[in-house]
């Protein structure tokens, strides 16, 4: 995890001014992988002292536009966000608890997935979830099926 001079290196290099709102969620997000906005409000918070919604809203747009950020968001779930970008690399959600995972690309180099017509595009991102049970979840009993998961309710 990086330490506070080099996220702040992080920033400047990508031609972010530094700030404690942004070096506080952009803590958070390098600690908490898959951490969604309310989260990162507290993580935040417990850093700096107060900070409002709306400055950590910000403050994840600035970081996603930059590229310091990656926003996911699985079906049915909340936003979440991490730290790993650049890489194309995939995710495996718990259909049960709402745990994300992170796995590599499936082969070779980005996108790791070719369509069958691209329609004259040009390709340079796949984004595939994985959906089943994490280990805990599938030693345990099987579920009756929930109204909602977790993953759509928003809870790790």
């Amino acid at each position: 995890m990086p330490d506070a001079a080099e996220l702040e290196r992080l920033l400047r290099a990508a031609g972010l001014r530094v700030t404690r709102p942004r070096l506080a969620v952009l803590d958070a997000v390098h600690a908490h992988p898959h951490v969604d906005t309310e989260t990162l409000i507290g993580a935040a918070r417990a850093r700096m002292g107060a900070v409002s919604h709306q400055a950590v809203y910000d403050v994840l747009r600035a970081l996603t536009d930059s590229g310091l950020v990656r926003r996911i968001q699985p079906q049915g779930s909340v936003a979440r966000y991490e730290a790993r970008v650049g890489d194309n690399h995939h995710h495996l959600v718990c259909r049960s608890c709402g745990a994300i995972v992170d796995v590599d690309c499936a082969t070779g180099t980005t996108p790791c997935l070719t369509p069958s017509d691209d329609g004259g595009f040009v390709i340079d991102e796949a984004e595939v979830v994985y959906w089943g049970r994490c280990p805990s979840c599938a030693a345990g009993p099987s579920p009756a099926p929930p109204d909602r998961t977790a993953a759509e309710r928003g809870t790790p």
